[in-house]
């Protein structure tokens, strides 16, 4: 496919409303948001989801399976669409180790968009970090900027990474530290917002609202947007 059938396949696909979204993550706080702004938009007839367990929602384009990440493999024939969204992620303390992090920061995510690219999904859509850098001396930023470089690699018409900073917004897992950094930033956000910069804090739902916004332009390559550029995009209609 050429990089010009390519765009005029995207743009049939979503005057006609009929594009088709998979999402990872759909439980955490970016991901639920997502859910909700994809079922939403008009641009999509159906959305697969995939999780350890069950979820609430329910909706006529939604298709949700429960699946065993350790066997991501066997459930390749599901992974189709148009758009692939990715809000997966842990923390080192719940992971327990460096090696488990990586597990699923690196291993599981990096599978999940391979196995997306061999079904000719046409765009990634990947939640990432703010400060996300292969050489940084922080293993989580280590970690997330070599996933970043390692997606880029794959065969997807437009790999779009988001790096939000610290989200606000209702969260299923508490986190005592982040709880309380959240009330901080929260204040400070207003006055403060310019100097920060990438780091300002951002909404869950924003974050959730610029991915889905994105996905509609139909931008063939690869594209890094920070907190304060997402702020933009989730205004956009």
């Amino acid at each position: 496919m050429t990089e010009i059938e390519g765009v005029q396949k995207v743009e049939f696909q979503i005057s006609q409303h009929s594009k088709s979204a998979v999402l990872f993550g759909a439980t955490g706080m970016i991901g639920n948001e997502l859910l909700r702004s994809i079922l939403k938009h008009q641009a999509y007839q159906k959305l697969i989801t995939f999780g350890r367990s069950e979820i609430k929602a329910t909706h006529p384009k939604l298709q949700h399976y429960v699946i065993n990440f350790e066997e991501i493999d066997t459930y390749k024939h599901l992974i189709k669409g148009n758009d692939l969204y990715i809000s997966l992620g842990t923390t080192m303390k719940k992971a327990g180790s460096k090696e488990a992090f990586r597990k699923i920061d690196f291993d599981l995510i990096f599978k999940v968009a391979k196995l997306a690219s061999l079904n000719e999904m046409s765009q990634l859509m990947l939640v990432s970090s703010v400060g996300a850098d292969p050489d940084s001396l922080f293993f989580y930023s280590r970690v997330k900027g070599e996933l970043e470089e390692a997606v880029r690699k794959l065969p997807f018409w437009a790999v779009h990474i988001f790096r939000p900073s610290l989200l606000l917004g209702d969260r299923t897992e508490k986190r005592f530290g982040e709880k309380i950094a959240v009330k901080v930033t929260k204040r400070i956000r207003g006055l403060a917002g310019p100097i920060m910069g990438k780091y300002n804090p951002i909404e869950a739902k924003v974050v959730s609202k610029a991915m889905v916004n994105v996905a509609q332009q139909m931008k063939s390559g690869t594209f890094i947007y920070e907190s304060p550029e997402l702020e933009k995009l989730s205004d956009l209609e």
